[in-house]
C-alpha cells in the first residue's frame, strides 16, 4: 500500500472510505480506470478537512454512477453534456463522478465543446495546478499519484497558480472561483497568475459568464465558512456586481455579511447545514438592495423559484419558531433543545442573525453551547440502554424521555467536607496570666 493511500484512508471520515470502496467496486465492474481527483486531492495534501469526493474515470461515468445508485445513493445532479453526477449517500457523504474530457471553446461565447479524453488530459485542462492532482484507484496503480502541473509543490508554498496562461479565457468562471479559493485556503495567489486576471477583466471576459454559473458561484458561496471576506474580495475585484449591479459602494451589506459568517461558525460543520445557509446568506447579502434590485439580482443568477422563496419567504417562515421561542411557558432546557433540533436550520440561522427578542438570542445559544455539547457526551453504552428498538414510537418516545432527564437534572453538589475540629486558642497573656518560666502564685 502506498503512503498516498494510507494518507487518503486516515484523512477520510469512515462512512467516506465506505464510499470510496464503493465506487472502485462499481468501477472495476464497469471495466473503467477511476481516480480520486479535484478538490478532494487538494484538501488531503494540504491538511485540510476533505469535504466531497471527486472522482474520475476513463470511460461511462454515468454507467459508475448508475451502479452506485443502485447501491443506495441518491442521484441529485445530472450533467449529460459533461457526462458528471452528483451523488449523496445515505450517510450524507457527498461525491462527483465524472468523465475524463477536455472541454474546447470554439470562440468566445460560444457553447463548450465535451470530448473523451485521458486523465492527465484531464489534469492539464483544469483551472488550478492545485485541483490538477490525481490519485489512482486501479489495482494494477492503485496508490499511484499524477500531478503533470506541479500541483504538489504549489500546495506547499500555499499558493494558487493558474494551470495554463489562458485559464480565465477559457472560462471566465475561475476568476470567482480564485476568489474563494484563496479565502478558504488561505492562500496567495501567484504573480504571474494575478497578472492574468487583471489582463481578463481588462478584457472583460466576465461579462461572458452565464446566469446558470452566476447561480452555481452564488450557492458555493453561500455554503462557504469564509462568506463575508469572499464577498469582500469579490467587491476589491469588480467582481461582486456581475450578481447585481445595485451590489456596489453602501449597498454592499459587509457588516452584515461579517455577523452572518461568525453566527454560521457556530453550527455543526456538515453537508445539510451547509445547504441551508443559502437563504440567510441571500438575505444578509441583499438586506440594503430594495425588493425591485433583489428582482434583479434572481433573474440574473439564475435561481429557482424555489430558492427565491427559501430566501424571500424565511423571516414570514421563521415567526413560529421565534413565538415559540420567547413564550413564558419554556421553563427547562429540554423544552428549548426539542424545539430548536426539530426546527430547520435556516430558521435558526436566520433568527440568530435577525430577531431582536432577548429571550430567542439567549436560548438559541444555549442550544449550541450547553444543550447539545451535553447530548454529544452521551456515550453509546448509555444509547443502547434505552428502552425499545431503535426507529420504532416506543423507542424514540423514550429517547426524548431520556434526553430531557439528562438535560434537566440538576447537577449534584460536590460533597461538603466535615472541618476538623478546632483546637481551644491559647490563653492570653496578661494580668493573672501565668507564662512560661512564671513563678508560683503568691
Amino acid at each position: 500500500m502506498s503512503d498516498y493511500i494510507y494518507m487518503l484512508e486516515n484523512r477520510l471520515s469512515p462512512d467516506q472510505n465506505r464510499v470510496v470502496g464503493e465506487i472502485q467496486t462499481a468501477a472495476a465492474q464497469a471495466g473503467v480506470t477511476l481516480f480520486l481527483t479535484g478538490g478532494a486531492m487538494r484538501d488531503m495534501l494540504a491538511g485540510f478537512r476533505i469535504r466531497d469526493l471527486d472522482f474520475v474515470v476513463e470511460g461511462d461515468a454515468l454507467k459508475v454512477a448508475g451502479a452506485v445508485r443502485g447501491a443506495g445513493a441518491r442521484r441529485t445532479a445530472t450533467d449529460d453534456h459533461r457526462k458528471s453526477a452528483e451523488l449523496e449517500f445515505p450517510d450524507g457523504v457527498t461525491a462527483q463522478v465524472a468523465m475524463s474530457r477536455q472541454e474546447k471553446r470554439p470562440a468566445r461565447g460560444a457553447k463548450v465543446q465535451i470530448v473523451p479524453a485521458t486523465i492527465q488530459e484531464d489534469l492539464r485542462g483544469r483551472d488550478f495546478t492545485c485541483n490538477a492532482i490525481a490519485l489512482s484507484l486501479n489495482k494494477a496503480s492503485r496508490g499511484l499519484l499524477l500531478d503533470p502541473m506541479n500541483g504538489l509543490a504549489d500546495i506547499g508554498r500555499r499558493e494558487l497558480r493558474a494551470a495554463s496562461a489562458y485559464a480565465f479565457y477559457d472560462d471566465p468562471s475561475r476568476l470567482l472561483r480564485l476568489a474563494r479559493l484563496q479565502v478558504r485556503l488561505g492562500f496567495t495567489v501567484e504573480e504571474r497568475t494575478r497578472m492574468q486576471v487583471a489582463n481578463a477583466l481588462e478584457a472583460g471576459v466576465q461579462n461572458s459568464i452565464s446566469a446558470g454559473t452566476l447561480g452555481e458561484e452564488l450557492r458555493s458561496i453561500a455554503a462557504e465558512d469564509g462568506a463575508a471576506e469572499i464577498v469582500r474580495t469579490l467587491e476589491e475585484t469588480g467582481l461582486l456586481t456581475l450578481f447585481s449591479p445595485a451590489l456596489a459602494g453602501p449597498k454592499v451589506n459587509l457588516a452584515g455579511m461579517a455577523k452572518f459568517e461568525k453566527i454560521i461558525r457556530t453550527f455543526p460543520d456538515e453537508p445539510h447545514g451547509r445547504l441551508a445557509r443559502l437563504g440567510p446568506f441571500l438575505f444578509a447579502l441583499t438586506e440594503k438592495l430594495t425588493p425591485k434590485e433583489q428582482q434583479s439580482l434572481i433573474r440574473t443568477t439564475g435561481l429557482t423559484k424555489a430558492e427565491e422563496d427559501l430566501w424571500r419567504k424565511l423571516d414570514q417562515r421563521a415567526r413560529k419558531l421565534e413565538t415559540a421561542l420567547r413564550s413564558v411557558r419554556i421553563k427547562k432546557a429540554s423544552q428549548v433543545y426539542h424545539l430548536v433540533s426539530a426546527a430547520p436550520s435556516d430558521e435558526i440561522l436566520f433568527l440568530l442573525y435577525h430577531s431582536s427578542l432577548r429571550p430567542v438570542q439567549e436560548r438559541l445559544k444555549n442550544y449550541f453551547q450547553k444543550y447539545l455539547p451535553a447530548i454529544q457526551e452521551i456515550t453509546p453504552e448509555e444509547w443502547a440502554a434505552v428502552e425499545g428498538k431503535p426507529g420504532t414510537p416506543r423507542y424514540l418516545k423514550a429517547r426524548d424521555a431520556f434526553v430531557s432527564n439528562r438535560l434537566d437534572r440538576r447537577p449534584k453538589k460536590p460533597p461538603v467536607e466535615e472541618a476538623p475540629p478546632l483546637e481551644p486558642p491559647p490563653a492570653e497573656l496578661g494580668a493573672g496570666a501565668r507564662g512560661p518560666g512564671a513563678g508560683p502564685v503568691r
